[in-house]
């Protein structure tokens, strides 16, 4: 999978992470362009199937079904957060443990009831609870939920692993402001 060039590089993910990432994740954020350039953002929850990205939403159309219908390219984001830690003297040397995928591709509606089940049914098993009694696969609504895939054309990922406590503050010392020293109080 082709990744553009980002600018920290020694955070870059490799591929097998990224796809880790992407199969393990929570919700992300689909941003579209609007008709008068303006991106338009939102959370969903989603499913990684078959190296396509799959979300939902009503079937009423709104701006996100306007923006797809018009422009088919969009940029889905995900990011897991795994801490703050300290690694020096100042309160400004924290930094944040996280994962971060960013993904470019173009979205298309899938009309094909039998994927849409097959969706409903994965996304259930994703986010549902299977300790419940109630009847599984079967979706009264199917037919007023519009499914979303994303072909990824590129695909980039960034991390920063918690560190141990042995490379934390006060064990290791990595201020940032070399020659600061500390207020008078």
């Amino acid at each position: 999978m082709s990744s553009p060039q980002i600018r920290r590089a020694d955070r870059a993910m490799s591929d097998q992470r990224m796809l880790h990432t992407l199969a393990e994740g929570y919700s992300g954020r689909l941003a579209t362009v609007s008709e008068d350039g303006f991106p338009y953002c939102i959370p969903l929850l989603y499913l990684w199937i078959d190296g396509e990205v799959y979300l939902h939403t009503t079937s009423a159309r709104g701006h996100l079904r306007a923006n797809v219908e018009r422009d088919p390219r969009v940029c889905f984001e995900l990011d897991e957060q795994d801490g703050v830690f300290d690694y020096g003297r100042f309160e400004c040397d924290s930094g944040l443990a996280f994962r971060s995928v960013c993904l470019f591709g173009r979205i298309r509606i899938v009309d094909d009831r039998a994927v849409k089940q097959r969706f409903c049914e994965a996304l259930m098993e994703k986010y549902g609870k299977p300790e419940t009694d109630r009847p599984k696969g079967f979706f009264p609504r199917l037919d007023v939920i519009t499914v979303y895939a994303i072909a990824v054309e590129r695909m980039t990922g960034k991390e920063t692993p918690l560190p141990p406590l042995s490379e934390q503050w006060p064990a290791k010392d990595r201020t940032k402001t070399p020659d600061a020293s500390l207020p008078d109080t």
